[in-house]
């Protein structure tokens, strides 16, 4: 066939590309020439900017009986007024945001203000993906709504919170048909940061938990229907926007054309010939086709320095251009020799899967060059989190330490005689020291542990005092829990090659952590062993004895249905879930400091375990503490049950306390994963809980100077008891008599 491209960006080198390949005789012209009817010698028309549809191009082909994959300009109002999508939307029931259309800015903070909950800011008209502001707080959004109110009518819109997802299907005016769903990075800065682009990166398919047929059955399907209903039937593809929500997906927006950068994402991984596909759209032909696809694609947009601000074109482009067997490059902003737009090019590479993909994609990026070139580093992190559903996922299964315990147990306990009060199970194992006269009846506490895969990480940044804190505090806390304060601390420290330089690190931050705590370091032992573990690779251990009186001990054997739960905050993930985390984040730059943060994503991962030993002093001498736990592997839900006695549950009250940008970040992303398999694998912000009477809660967190949450309360168990249950604050009356938060 004979066909033309109108348009001339990265999308239409896509298209192009696509057509081309199939053998069709392909151009490209920025718009539709002044053909005269009967003149134009052409098969079929594929259009591809929204403004070119808005401008009439299906129409003119119409008079001209070309036939044009694109809808008329009436149609293309789908994309070019929000107001009217909405609108439509609401009319068909499709799943969709609250929305309200405004042209005065007092009369939509009015509205604002009465609907009660944050929203998006979006102008109506098209906006070259520009025209949206996501606001946080009043007085951003009341300036969101002067700056676009100015610029046109605007649509104010629920905010909803979720990742997003592009559904594009080739539509004959009568069915739909999917292409794989795609997801774009719209952001210009890594880890989803700063201001909204055009798209600097996409991948396809998206790993999300939805069957594509059932989301064009929802989104898509019910317009085409309406629309041939009304004697206007909608040829071209039609693009739903969507949201992946707790609730289940949302409609953000529709499109009437192939997305960019998701084009050139998408359309590679196509089987059908899509200009056949194309023309069969054009004359209502799709009947039960369905379309086909294979692999994965992972496209990296390089953009212009100063993008999306202010372009800077002119530089000059160095490098290989030509497409790599596993890698297309599409050409945007440049006449192939210097750089004449925002977005530059974008390069797709192509893989069985979308990690073999995104590694010819970022290898063949690199084989290019221009001054000020902007890549984002991070396209497809997100992919990972939306595939897994269990910490086992990330290679580490809970369920099976918890049976090497169960299996380890009754041969420990043959070894205990009556001075051994806990051992295997409990945070510490408990030795009746009786000959230390300074106490009525001493006790001493040891604790030992590990790092864990957080090491890993420390190895990877060059970063290892902290990890050295990590194994003293882990353990302080650990003996804490049972009344004691630490008396000394042995460590381990091995490794496939000694670094006398790194131990010196990681014993430095033993010292200063053993100082902070009033606890002797005694020395240790290394350990080479190559072979054992990997070149770089180390891993740290160590034990710590502490001294109790047993009238002191904790808990105290009074806990009972009715007490408080108090949460204290942790700093970070401290030393557990690491192998989530590594996995989660491996395609974001640790240099990174995602939305939220103080810090980049390297320093909050690495920032030591906290030693709440300061933190509760005057906790432990006010009398009121019965029990304390602390959160380390396993979560809330695995911990609390380690102090609980028979016949009691625990129920906390997601919401509660305020979860850190860290944690926050790890919902939003890890997508598949259970609310109760993210609690049982992180601490979500509460390092510490403290249990108390109902009563004592105000007192006891007066005695603590930080802030300090009631998280839940103890309750009488259905069963035999030590169970956590993690309810929503929403359904959770019960908790409301626990008391106030501080």
């Amino acid at each position: 066939m004979r066909v033309l491209v109108v348009g001339s960006g990265g999308r239409e080198s896509a298209i192009v590309w696509a057509c081309r390949r199939r053998g069709h005789d392909v151009h490209i012209a920025a718009e539709l020439p002044a053909f005269a009817d009967g003149e134009h010698h052409l098969d079929l028309v594929i259009v591809g900017p929204e403004a070119a549809l808005v401008a009439g191009v299906a129409d003119r082909c119409a008079e001209l009986h070309i036939p044009c994959f694109g809808p008329t300009a009436a149609l293309a109002r789908l994309e070019s007024s929000k107001g009217f999508t909405r609108t439509l939307a609401a009319r068909l029931g499709l799943p969709s945001p609250a929305f309200h259309m405004s042209s005065s800015a007092e009369e939509a903070i009015a509205w604002w203000h009465q609907f009660g909950k944050p929203v998006v800011v979006k102008l109506d008209g098209l906006a070259a993906g520009k025209g949206v502001i996501v606001p946080d707080g009043e007085e951003a959004t009341i300036a969101a709504i002067h700056e676009l109110v100015e610029q046109g009518p605007i649509v104010l819109e629920e905010r909803l919170s979720g990742p997003e997802c592009s559904l594009m299907a080739m539509c004959d005016g009568r069915v739909a048909r999917p292409l794989p769903v795609a997801q774009d990075h719209k952001r210009i800065g890594e880890g989803d940061t700063g201001p909204n682009t055009g798209g600097m990166g996409a991948y396809a398919p998206a790993p999300i938990p939805y069957d594509v047929d059932e989301l064009t059955a929802t989104f898509i399907q019910p317009v085409i229907d309406h629309l041939m209903e009304m004697g206007a039937p909608y040829v071209g593809v039609l693009y739903a926007g969507l949201m992946l929500t707790t609730d289940g997906p949302r409609l953000l927006e529709y499109n009437c054309r192939f997305g960019d950068p998701e084009a050139q994402a998408v359309l590679p991984l196509l089987v059908d010939d899509l200009a056949e596909v194309a023309l069969a759209c054009t004359r209502g032909e799709l009947g039960d086709r369905r379309l086909h696809w294979k692999g994965a694609a992972c496209t990296v947009v390089a953009a212009a320095e100063g993008y999306p601000a202010a372009p800077i074109t002119g530089a000059v482009l160095e490098g290989d251009l030509h497409d790599w067997p596993d890698a297309l490059v599409f050409r945007a902003g440049t006449d192939g020799t210097r750089v004449t737009g925002g977005r530059v090019l974008a390069v797709t590479g192509l893989g069985a899967d979308l990690h073999a993909a995104r590694t010819h994609a970022y290898n063949r990026i690199h084989a290019i060059g221009f001054d000020g070139m902007q890549v984002r580093r991070d396209i497809g992190w997100r992919a990972i989190g939306a595939e897994l559903t269990s910490y086992a996922a990330a290679g580490v299964d809970i369920d099976e330490g918890t049976r090497a315990v169960d299996q380890m147990k009754a041969a420990v306990e043959r070894t205990h005689g009556p001075a051994v009060l806990r051992g295997v199970g409990s945070f510490g194992g408990v030795f009746s020291a009786a000959a230390i006269k300074a106490m009525d009846d001493p006790l001493l506490v040891a604790s030992t542990d590990g790092v864990g895969t957080k090491v890993e990480l420390a190895a990877r940044l060059g970063r290892y005092r902290g990890v050295g804190m990590d194994i003293v505090n882990h353990c302080i806390d650990d003996v804490l829990v049972q009344g004691a304060r630490p008396l000394f601390f042995l460590d381990y420290i091995a490794a496939s090659k000694l670094d006398a330089d790194q131990v010196a690190e990681v014993v430095t931050g033993m010292a200063e952590a053993c100082e902070a705590a009033g606890c002797a370091l005694l020395g240790g032992e290394t350990a080479e062993m190559p072979g054992v573990y990997t070149e770089g690779s180390f891993d740290i251990a160590g034990t710590l004895v502490g001294l109790v009186d047993r009238a002191h001990m904790l808990p105290t054997g009074t806990l009972q249905a009715g007490d408080a739960l108090v949460g204290i905050a942790s700093n970070g993930p401290h030393t557990n879930g690491y192998s989530l985390l590594r996995k989660l984040f491996a395609w974001l730059p640790m240099d990174t400091t995602p939305a939220g943060f103080d810090c980049t994503l390297g320093e909050a991962l690495l920032r030591p375990h906290r030693n709440y030993l300061p933190v509760l002093e005057g906790a432990l001498a006010g009398g009121k503490l019965k029990a304390l736990a602390h959160i380390t592997g396993g979560g809330l839900p695995e911990n609390l049950p380690r102090v609980l006695p028979a016949g009691i549950d625990a129920h906390i009250t997601l919401g509660s306390w305020p979860v850190p940008p860290l944690f926050r970040l790890v919902r939003e992303v890890a997508v598949g994963m259970p609310t109760d398999e993210l609690y049982r694998t992180l601490n979500m912000g509460v390092g510490m809980v403290a249990v108390c009477a109902a009563a004592d809660a105000a007192a006891l967190q007066a005695s603590i100077s930080e802030p300090t949450w009631v998280i839940g309360s103890l309750v009488a168990a259905q069963g035999l008891g030590r169970t956590v249950v993690l309810a929503d604050a929403s359904t959770a009356a019960w908790a409301t008599a626990a008391g106030a938060t501080a």
